[in-house]
């Protein structure tokens, strides 16, 4: 058998092993299924989804809990991943700056072949360990970051390199995928694997497996963002006014906090150049904007905790 022959025979073996990959036979002839009743058994194979990511909600929180404190010591975090999963990360990377008022420097995706992939597909970008190691090098990665490895089959060499570079950096490391025992929640510090089953399509991990990866990584954007006080309760209150849109949800998110007449929200937002957290820190707190600026960074940003500063 030739090499090539033998590397395809290995990685046909490994695929037949994933619960991702599997076939179902029930299925063989959906496509001759009325339109509604493929729709209908698509959205039933969809509510099971979130029943497979409650199961390691442990695991997630321990995750979570994790990356908050790198982050609060100033580390990044970085998703890693190819195909579907790279672009999952990517896209939940570009949401926190809105979102958040993150720089984007602070969540970051990185998807195997580069920027390009997320909207062409790179045939052969995943294949390899070494183009994971030297994306993160450019990051000039440090022991503070959290590096996360998405890979629906938990295989992926590129997500597995990220892993295994990111954490001989000293930084720490999560392994998001969606088969058992996974190469790449082996090599992670923290392991998640949502084991949703076989896809409605064989082996078309965008389906259940990226729903599940998108839930996962909602969580660990905005749960870490909750504990770095990127809200109050839950109020965007780091919101970046880069629109109307997101100018008259400032606004909004004032009024919800303090309750405060308009004519007071249009001043305090005046008087902080649109910053909500510092607005609602003058309005309840009773301070003016440049001591709402020193509470609040003293705080590390926390706007709860700024408020028992000026209170007190």
């Amino acid at each position: 058998m030739s090499d090539a022959a033998g590397d395809y025979a290995r990685l046909r073996a490994q695929l037949d092993s994933l619960t991702t990959e599997a076939f179902r036979s029930e299925l063989a002839d959906i496509d001759q299924l009325p339109t509604l009743e493929i729709a209908k058994i698509m959205n039933g194979e969809d509510a099971t989804v979130p029943g497979a990511v409650a199961a390691v909600l442990p695991q997630i929180a321990a995750a979570i809990d994790a990356t908050a404190a790198r982050m609060a010591r100033g580390g990044r975090l970085v998703y890693a991943g190819a195909g579907t999963a790279g672009r999952l990360g990517v896209l939940d990377a570009s949401e926190c700056p809105p979102t958040f008022n993150t720089a984007p420097t602070e969540v970051v995706g990185l998807i195997a072949g580069g920027p390009s992939a997320m909207v062409t597909s790179v045939e052969g970008a995943e294949d390899s360990k070494e183009p994971a190691a030297a994306d993160l090098d450019a990051l000039g990665l440090t022991a503070d970051d959290t590096v996360v490895g998405i890979s629906a089959s938990g295989r992926t060499p590129y997500a597995i390199g990220a892993v295994e570079h990111a954490r001989a950096c000293g930084a720490l490391t999560i392994g998001l995928s969606c088969n058992a025992g996974s190469a790449l929640a082996a090599a992670a510090e923290h392991g998640i694997e949502i084991v949703v089953g076989p896809e409605l399509l064989t082996g078309s991990t965008r389906l259940k497996a990226g729903t599940a990866q998108k839930l996962v990584l909602n969580m660990l954007s905005t749960i870490t963002m909750i504990r770095l006080g990127k809200t109050y309760g839950n109020l965007m209150v780091d919101v970046r006014a880069s629109n109307e849109k997101l100018r008259a949800r400032s606004r909004r998110i004032v009024s919800l906090a303090t309750g405060a007449p308009d004519a007071e929200i249009e001043a305090a937002l005046a008087a902080t150049d649109g910053e909500v957290k510092n607005a609602i820190l003058t309005i309840l707190g009773g301070v003016d904007a440049p001591t709402a600026e020193r509470l609040l960074a003293a705080s590390q940003g926390h706007l709860r905790a700024a408020l028992r500063a000026a209170q007190s």
